[in-house]
C-alpha cells in the first residue's frame, strides 16, 4: 500500500460518515502521488497526514429567536484547516445542507484555492445548517448577532478571516459585522465582502463569477479561440451565475439557460440578464417568473436537464456534484468543448473522468472559482493600508491573478508529465507551496 493509499485508508476510517470530506481528500491525495514519489521527505515528514487534518474544528450551537417568539437552535461550524501560508481564509454558507463533512471538504479545497491565488491566505470554511429563505430581516439579524456571538471568540483580521458563501450575502455580512464590532470594540478587516460603506472592496460582488469567465477566456486565448459566438449554458442564479453570464455576455458570447432549485429557464435568444437580476436581486423571486417576462422562453421544473441543452462552453454555478456521470456524458455527445466549474466541486468524479478522456478542457472549481477569495484577499490588503481601489484597479488585478492561475496549473500538469490535466495541475501547484511552508516550519 503507497503512502497516498495509507492516508486515505486512515482519513476514511477517522472520520465516517463524511461522503463529501472523502471525495474531496481522494480527489486531492490521488493527483498528488507523483509529487510524494518526488519528495520522499513528505512522507518522512507525515507532511499528507498533517494536510488533510484540520488545525482547528469550531463546532457549536446558534440560539435565536424567530418572529413568533418562538426559539429556535441550528448548529454552526468554523473549520481552520490550515494556516502555514497565512491566516485561515474561506466563506460562511448557511444552508439545511451544512454538515461537517461538508464544511470539511469545503475547508480542505479552500487550502489550494488560496494557494494558487499566489497572496498569503491559508485555507478555512464555516457556516450553519441554517435557511435564510423565507426568513424575515429581523430573524436573519438575530440569528447572525447569535451566530457571531461565538464565532468572534475564534476569528481575526491576522488570524481566520470569513467571508460570504451560499445564504450568505451582503446583508448577512453586514449583520455579522455589525455584531463581531460591537462585541470587540475594533473595526477591523475581520470579514470580506463588505459593504463599500464600511470597508468593503470594489468587484468582490463580481468577482467569483467575472475571475470563472476570465480563466476560460485565457484557456480560449492559448488555443487560438474565443467566446464570441459561443453558446454557453450556466447553473445557479446567485451571484456567481449572474456575473458570470454578464461577463460571458460582453465578451461575446450568448448564455442560453440558467436555473435556481425549482428549475431551469431557457431563452435561445440568449438570456436577457436585466431580468434575471430583478428577479433574483431585488424581488427575490423564483426563476421560473423569466418564462411569463420573456417571449419566446421557456421554464422546466428540475435542475438537472439543464445540462441537456446544447452547448460550447458549461459553467456549473450552483452547488456541489450537480453534473454526475450521466450529465457529463450528455454534454460531450452535444459537443461541449470547455467546461470550467464556477461552485465548489458540482462535477462528479465519474464525469470528471468523462470530460477528460473526451478531451474536454476541464477547469476544476479551487482554480476556476478563486476569483471570490482572491478578491477577498485584495479586500484584506486595502483594509490593512485604509485604502480605496478603483474598479478598473482591483478587476485588473483579479484578471491578472485568474491569468496566472491558469498557467500555474498548466505547467505543473506538464512538469509532471500529465499536459491538459488540469485538475492534476491545479492540485500540485496549490499543494507544493502549502508543503514547502509546511516544512519549513516544523512539525507543527
Amino acid at each position: 500500500m503507497t503512502y497516498v493509499e495509507r492516508v486515505l485508508e486512515k482519513l476514511k476510517t477517522e472520520n465516517p460518515g463524511e461522503p463529501e470530506f472523502h471525495q474531496a481528500a481522494t480527489e486531492i491525495l490521488t493527483t498528488l502521488a507523483p509529487v510524494i514519489e518526488r519528495h520522499p521527505e513528505y512522507e518522512k515528514a507525515g507532511l499528507l497526514e498533517r494536510f488533510v487534518e484540520p488545525e482547528r474544528v469550531i463546532m457549536f450551537r446558534v440560539p435565536w429567536v424567530d418572529d413568533k417568539g418562538e426559539v429556535q437552535v441550528n448548529k454552526g461550524y468554523r473549520v481552520e484547516f490550515n494556516s502555514a501560508i497565512g491566516p485561515y481564509k474561506g466563506g460562511l454558507r448557511f444552508h439545511p445542507s451544512v454538515n461537517l463533512s461538508i464544511i470539511k471538504f469545503l475547508g480542505l479545497e479552500q487550502i489550494l484555492k488560496n494557494s494558487l491565488t499566489g497572496l498569503p491566505i491559508g485555507g478555512g470554511k464555516g457556516g450553519a445548517n441554517f435557511d435564510p429563505k423565507g426568513k424575515s430581516d429581523g430573524e436573519i439579524m438575530r440569528f447572525c448577532q447569535s451566530f457571531m456571538t461565538e464565532l468572534q471568540r475564534h476569528i481575526g483580521a491576522d488570524t481566520d478571516v470569513p467571508a460570504g458563501d451560499i445564504g450568505v450575502g451582503g446583508r448577512e455580512i453586514g449583520y455579522l459585522f455589525g455584531e463581531y464590532k460591537r462585541i470587540r470594540d475594533e473595526h477591523v478587516g475581520v470579514l470580506t465582502g463588505r459593504g463599500l460603506s464600511y470597508g468593503g472592496s470594489l468587484v468582490r460582488t463580481e468577482a467569483t463569477g467575472y475571475g470563472l469567465v476570465y480563466i476560460t477566456e485565457e484557456a480560449l486565448k492559448v488555443r487560438g479561440d474565443s467566446f464570441k459566438g459561443k453558446t454557453v449554458v450556466i447553473s445557479g442564479s446567485g451571484n456567481v451565475a449572474i456575473y458570470a453570464c454578464q461577463k460571458v455576455q460582453q465578451l461575446g458570447g450568448k448564455v442560453v439557460a440558467m436555473y435556481d432549485s425549482n428549475g431551469y429557464i431557457y431563452d435561445g435568444n440568449g438570456i436577457n440578464l436585466d431580468v434575471v437580476r430583478d428577479l433574483k436581486e431585488v424581488k427575490r423571486a423564483r426563476i421560473k417568473e423569466y418564462a411569463d417576462i420573456v417571449k419566446g422562453a421557456t421554464y422546466t421544473e428540475g435542475c438537472s436537464r439543464i445540462w441537456t441543452i446544447p452547448c460550447d462552453i458549461a459553467l456549473p454555478c450552483a452547488t456541489q456534484n450537480e453534473i454526475d456521470k450521466t450529465s457529463a456524458e450528455t454534454l460531450v455527445k452535444n459537443g461541449v468543448k470547455y467546461v470550467a466549474e464556477g461552485a465548489n466541486m458540482p462535477s462528479t468524479l465519474d464525469a470528471i473522468d468523462v470530460f477528460q478522456k473526451a478531451g474536454v478542457v476541464f477547469l476544476p472549481a479551487k482554480a476556476a472559482n478563486a476569483g471570490g477569495v482572491a478578491t477577498s484577499a485584495l479586500e484584506m490588503a486595502q483594509s490593512s493600508g485604509r485604502m480605496f481601489w478603483s474598479f478598473e484597479e482591483v478587476d485588473s488585478k483579479l484578471k491578472g491573478i485568474m491569468v496566472n492561475i491558469y498557467h500555474a496549473m498548466e505547467n505543473s500538469a506538464k512538469e509532471y508529465g500529465y499536459e491538459g490535466n488540469y485538475v492534476m495541475g491545479a492540485n500540485i501547484a496549490g499543494f507544493m507551496k502549502v508543503a514547502d511552508a509546511m516544512m519549513a516550519q516544523g512539525v507543527v
